[in-house]
Protein backbone atom coordinates (compact mmCIF):
# COMPACT_ATOMS: atom_id res chain seq x y z
CA UNK A 1 0.00 0.00 0.00
CA UNK A 2 1.17 3.33 -0.93
CA UNK A 3 0.49 6.60 0.95
CA UNK A 4 -2.42 8.72 -0.82
CA UNK A 5 -0.87 11.78 -3.05
CA UNK A 6 -3.22 13.94 -0.78
CA UNK A 7 -0.78 13.39 1.91
CA UNK A 8 2.23 15.93 2.11
CA UNK A 9 4.20 17.51 4.59
CA UNK A 10 2.82 20.96 6.27
CA UNK A 11 -0.38 19.00 7.02
CA UNK A 12 -1.96 20.35 10.16
CA UNK A 13 -4.00 19.06 12.85
CA UNK A 14 -5.33 20.03 16.30
CA UNK A 15 -7.05 18.59 19.09
CA UNK A 16 -8.10 20.34 22.73
CA UNK A 17 -8.81 19.37 26.09
CA UNK A 18 -9.93 20.41 29.22
CA UNK A 19 -8.29 18.52 32.33
CA UNK A 20 -10.49 16.17 34.37
CA UNK A 21 -10.07 14.78 37.47
CA UNK A 22 -9.67 11.23 35.01
CA UNK A 23 -7.05 12.83 32.85
CA UNK A 24 -4.63 13.33 35.81
CA UNK A 25 -1.61 11.38 36.83
CA UNK A 26 -3.26 9.81 40.05
CA UNK A 27 -6.12 8.59 38.01
CA UNK A 28 -4.44 7.12 35.35
CA UNK A 29 -1.49 5.79 37.79
CA UNK A 30 1.22 7.21 36.27
CA UNK A 31 1.94 9.50 39.41
CA UNK A 32 0.31 11.00 42.59
CA UNK A 33 -0.07 14.51 41.23
CA UNK A 34 -3.67 16.03 40.31
CA UNK A 35 -2.06 17.52 37.30
CA UNK A 36 -2.40 16.12 33.36
CA UNK A 37 -0.98 12.93 32.86
CA UNK A 38 1.92 12.22 30.62
CA UNK A 39 0.16 9.98 28.87
CA UNK A 40 -2.85 12.10 28.35
CA UNK A 41 -0.65 14.49 26.89
CA UNK A 42 0.80 11.90 24.61
CA UNK A 43 -3.01 11.11 23.46
CA UNK A 44 -3.77 14.23 23.11
CA UNK A 45 -1.09 15.42 20.57
CA UNK A 46 -1.93 11.91 19.00
CA UNK A 47 -5.60 12.79 18.18
CA UNK A 48 -3.77 15.91 17.05
CA UNK A 49 -1.75 13.84 14.55
CA UNK A 50 -4.57 11.71 13.70
CA UNK A 51 -6.56 14.90 12.62
CA UNK A 52 -4.29 16.09 10.45
CA UNK A 53 -4.22 12.98 7.61
CA UNK A 54 -7.65 11.94 8.25
CA UNK A 55 -9.37 13.70 5.74
CA UNK A 56 -7.12 12.47 3.67
CA UNK A 57 -6.90 8.70 3.93
CA UNK A 58 -8.19 6.08 1.39
CA UNK A 59 -11.10 4.04 2.77
CA UNK A 60 -10.27 1.04 4.81
CA UNK A 61 -7.60 2.57 5.75
CA UNK A 62 -6.33 4.33 9.25
CA UNK A 63 -3.14 5.39 10.79
CA UNK A 64 -1.56 3.90 13.77
CA UNK A 65 0.72 4.86 16.35
CA UNK A 66 4.52 3.50 16.07
CA UNK A 67 6.79 5.90 17.96
CA UNK A 68 6.65 8.63 20.30
CA UNK A 69 9.67 10.88 21.64
CA UNK A 70 7.99 13.59 24.04
CA UNK A 71 9.08 15.89 27.06
CA UNK A 72 6.25 17.02 29.03
CA UNK A 73 7.87 20.44 30.58
CA UNK A 74 4.90 21.46 32.75
CA UNK A 75 2.01 20.90 34.58
CA UNK A 76 -1.62 21.51 33.93
CA UNK A 77 -3.83 21.80 36.81
CA UNK A 78 -7.47 19.88 36.38
CA UNK A 79 -9.69 22.95 35.13
CA UNK A 80 -7.07 24.05 32.61
CA UNK A 81 -7.39 23.96 28.49
CA UNK A 82 -4.61 22.55 26.30
CA UNK A 83 -4.45 22.86 23.43
CA UNK A 84 -2.61 20.57 20.72
CA UNK A 85 -0.82 20.94 17.28
CA UNK A 86 0.50 18.23 15.29
CA UNK A 87 2.50 19.22 11.93
CA UNK A 88 3.20 16.47 9.54
CA UNK A 89 7.63 16.87 9.36
CA UNK A 90 8.42 13.95 7.18
CA UNK A 91 6.85 10.72 4.92
CA UNK A 92 9.51 7.93 4.96
CA UNK A 93 7.00 5.21 2.94
CA UNK A 94 4.01 4.70 4.73
CA UNK A 95 5.44 6.50 8.42
CA UNK A 96 4.49 9.83 8.82
CA UNK A 97 6.85 11.86 11.38
CA UNK A 98 4.90 14.40 13.35
CA UNK A 99 6.21 17.48 15.35
CA UNK A 100 3.35 17.97 18.15
CA UNK A 101 3.28 20.41 20.96
CA UNK A 102 0.88 21.33 23.52
CA UNK A 103 0.22 24.47 25.33
CA UNK A 104 -2.22 25.91 27.80
CA UNK A 105 -2.87 29.34 29.08
CA UNK A 106 0.88 29.51 30.43
CA UNK A 107 2.33 28.35 27.23
CA UNK A 108 4.32 25.28 26.05
CA UNK A 109 3.50 21.77 27.91
CA UNK A 110 4.90 19.59 26.17
CA UNK A 111 6.36 18.56 22.65
CA UNK A 112 8.16 16.17 20.98
CA UNK A 113 7.20 13.89 17.86
CA UNK A 114 4.70 11.19 17.04
CA UNK A 115 5.05 8.82 14.43
CA UNK A 116 1.89 7.14 13.05
CA UNK A 117 2.02 4.22 10.08
CA UNK A 118 -0.44 4.12 7.66
CA UNK A 119 -2.06 0.58 7.68
CA UNK A 120 -5.07 -1.38 5.83
CA UNK A 121 -7.46 -1.58 8.47
CA UNK A 122 -9.06 -5.17 7.83
CA UNK A 123 -5.15 -6.40 7.32
CA UNK A 124 -3.70 -4.48 10.46
CA UNK A 125 -6.78 -6.31 12.35
CA UNK A 126 -5.84 -9.97 10.55
CA UNK A 127 -2.59 -9.99 12.43
CA UNK A 128 -4.38 -9.65 15.75
CA UNK A 129 -5.62 -13.35 14.85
Amino acid sequence: MSEPAKITVGLKGVASMVVGEADTALAVGSGIVLVLATPRAIALCERASCAAVDNYLEAGTTTVGMRVQFDHLRPTAVGGKVDAEAVLEKIEGRRLTFMVSASDTKGLVAAGKVTRVLVEVDRFMDKTQ
